[in-house]
């Protein structure tokens, strides 16, 4: 108990409070800007930590990291551009939203449920922080190659009524992820005689050109302009029984970004894939999905935010980061003479009990500061459409470049954007392109390791009771659906 006054006396320090106010409304600023992201944000941090106190440097860490997350919704429902990959699923409801006219409320429920998924996986890590930590250390390759199918079954629900399309758009993400350095081996595969390749494709070229260049493309080949649209500013926050009556999809959601998040290496973008297609396949407004329904936004926000307190937990307890952006905190903590691991929950109770503590107050910080800057962000729409599209092409560029600072990624860019338009035109989903290419490593390398240990048995792999759920699971959800459907029409006739 007294470690829990200790943390609220330091939390109560105004120069603590000025860096979770600025280190929360800087990390939204940064992840509202296409290609920059959490990863950025933390590292342009990094050199300040140097003449902080250890408290104050990872509560600054901490606020840019939650403040990024939440970010990179902002611009994913106003302009179509995922600011962060994490919020790669909340553009297939938010972005139709704000068409629609509906663009406050698309705001306030990606707020709402931001804060809310931030909140409920504060509370689950400190309550279950060490079993968590234990649960994770029980996935090796074959639990993770398990999880990584279990996680494709996302296509289904992304893909709406075009499954077969959203099956080869799936199957070319995977296509994609292996181009470049085998995992094991180490051999070049598929680089067309290009050195660049030969690191493979980056993340953010390919989401950013899917997503933003192509309707960028797609504006333009259709003459639209802004008058054509029925896009609205502001921020709305639902109406407490619309909030109530999704408390559900909520927990649901929280429960599976924080379990994801003590994953290490799965990271928030498969978190919050896996958690708009398990919304989709509850809710009552499945029907809804894709074309603006807010089950879908607070599903994808609730879950990449509770990410952020589920990484802490092997980065803290295990001393394993849980993705590239607490990895980078740990090498923060390493520098404050901070060693993560079992031992840290006992020798350093106020650390961890200010930790905690602190993710709380950030997600509340995160919720006012957003409040206030949704509507200076979404302002964005009254420009003229050309002038618009011309800025987003210059933002998307500047973002993009600025990761690796190579001309490569510019090509890449625009080769995914052309692709993303050709795929609108035919018809394809594009969302099943991102879902492969970011599992795709993932599978591929797993697989490939589980092999080694089944000594080339797949059998094997059943042999895993974590394996076997995961597998079972996926048949239930693919077979399910049209199970239903089929004695739905037996019963009709």
């Amino acid at each position: 108990m007294d470690s829990v006054f200790n943390a609220v006396a330091s939390l109560s320090d105004p120069f603590v409070i000025f860096l979770i106010i600025a280190g929360t409304g800087a990390g939204i600023i940064i992840g509202a800007m296409p290609g920059l992201g959490s990863v950025l944000a933390i590292t342009l941090a990094l050199p300040l930590t140097f003449v902080l106190a250890p408290q104050s440097s990872i509560i600054l860490l901490l606020s840019l990291y939650c403040g990024s997350v939440y970010g990179g919704s902002l611009s994913a429902i106003a302009i179509n551009t995922p600011g962060t990959p994490q919020s790669a699923a909340t553009i297939l409801d938010g972005y139709p939203m704000m068409m629609r006219g509906q663009g406050p409320q698309a705001m306030g429920w990606a707020t709402v449920g931001s804060t809310l998924g931030g909140l409920l996986s504060a509370v689950i890590l400190v309550v279950a922080a060490p079993l968590l930590a234990r649960f994770g250390l029980e996935f090796g390759p074959i639990e993770y190659f398990a999880l990584g199918i279990f996680s494709l079954t996302c296509v289904v629900a992304v893909s709406g009524e075009a499954r077969l399309k959203g099956l080869i758009a799936c199957l070319m993400g995977l296509l994609v992820a292996t181009i470049g350095q085998d995992p094991l081996t180490g051999s070049v595969r598929m680089n067309f005689s290009s050195f660049e390749l030969s690191a493979g494709v980056g993340l953010i070229p390919l989401l950013v050109g899917l997503f933003a260049l192509s309707e960028v493309f797609w504006r333009i080949s259709n003459r639209l302009d802004a008058a054509s649209t029925n896009a609205s500013i502001g921020f709305r926050l639902p109406a407490l029984q619309d909030l109530l009556s999704r408390w559900k999809i909520i927990l649901r959601s929280a429960v599976i970004g924080t379990g994801v998040g003590t994953l290490p290496g799965v990271g928030a973008t498969a978190a919050s894939m896996i958690s708009y297609a398990e919304a989709r396949r509850v809710s009552p407004n499945r029907e809804n999905f894709g074309k603006g329904e807010p089950d879908g936004i607070l599903a994808s926000e609730t879950s990449n935010n509770a990410v952020t307190s589920g990484a802490l937990v092997p980065t803290l307890s295990l001393g394993i980061p849980g993705d590239p952006i607490t990895a980078v905190m740990l090498g923060a903590l390493t520098l404050q003479g901070v060693t993560p691991g079992p031992r840290l929950f006992t020798e350093n109770p106020d650390l961890t009990t200010f930790i905690f503590t602190g993710l709380f107050a950030i997600n509340i910080a995160m919720f006012a500061l957003g409040a206030l800057i949704c509507p200076l962000f979404s302002r964005i729409i009254r420009v003229p459409e050309p002038l618009l599209l011309a800025a987003v092409v210059v933002l998307i560029a500047i973002g993009t470049y600025s990761v690796n600072f190579n001309p490569f990624d510019l090509g890449l860019l625009l080769v995914a954007g052309l692709a993303g338009f050709v795929m609108r035109l035919l018809g394809f989903p594009l969302a099943p392109v991102v879902i492969g290419f970011v599992l795709g490593d993932m599978i591929e390398q797993s697989l490939r390791q589980g092999m080694i240990l089944t000594k080339g048995d797949f059998l094997g792999f059943l042999n895993s009771p974590i394996a076997l759920t995961l597998f079972t699971l996926t048949v239930v959800f693919l077979l399910l659906p049209p199970a239903l459907r089929f004695f739905r029409s037996r019963r009709a006739r």
